[in-house]
């Protein structure tokens, strides 16, 4: 598929086996997810744009490049997509954040809303889109739908566990989106819980499991 991206980084294939783990702490969970997130946000940010800067080195004065305008913005969907801020951030310390909020009824299991709060001139930046989990798809859908009405067009979206479904869905709905995946799993269960996934991501960053 265009514009999708599947890791198969060893580094990012290791952390993502210790996340699957049921045994790996609260602690260590959250530390893998940063530190995944750190290395898909390596890639997915190889476009930044780009300008040259005057500056003066302990030798001499000297043109080099630095990061153009306004560049990015993450947006985590909530909760367990905070659990990827803190990775991507220490890529770029001057990223706005702003906020989706979305739970899955689980009757329906369908995404409803509750919270939305983004930055501003989002159509001047680079819009990344962070949930730990592409399952149904119903919630990346929904959350970019949101980003682009207000304003966002360049946007890209990453995710550790993937099911076919929810990429197939996410693809079809946006297809202009950058999608980064750490590793698509198998499938959906009866419950729309991806197989074999790691359980409750949200749940196993916050410890509420």
């Amino acid at each position: 598929m265009k514009n999708v991206t599947i890791f198969d980084h060893p580094l990012i294939q290791h952390k993502i086996s210790i996340l699957r783990n049921k045994k790996t702490s609260t602690n260590e969970f959250r530390q893998l997810v940063e530190e995944i997130a750190m290395l898909e946000g390596f890639v997915a940010l190889s476009d930044l744009p780009l300008t040259d800067k005057e500056i003066e080195t302990p030798i001499e004065k000297c043109t080099t490049q630095v990061l153009a305008g306004r560049k990015l913005a993450l947006v985590p969907i909530l909760r367990a997509g905070l659990g990827m801020v803190t990775g991507v951030q220490s890529l770029v310390p001057s990223a706005r954040v702003g906020h989706i909020g979305l739970f899955r009824n689980e009757q329906t299991h369908e995404p409803e809303e509750y919270y939305c709060k983004l930055p501003k001139t989002l159509a001047d930046r680079i819009v990344v889109v962070l949930d730990p989990m592409l399952a149904t798809g119903g919630s990346a859908v929904d959350a970019i739908a949101m980003i682009k009405k207000h304003g966002g067009k360049q946007i890209k979206f990453m995710c550790i566990i993937a099911a076919p479904e929810g990429l197939r869905c996410l693809h079809k709905a946006h297809p202009d989106v950058q999608i980064y995946v750490g590793h698509l799993d198998r499938g959906l269960n009866e419950n729309a819980y991806i197989c074999p996934g790691l359980g409750d991501a949200g749940d196993r960053i916050f410890g509420t499991r």
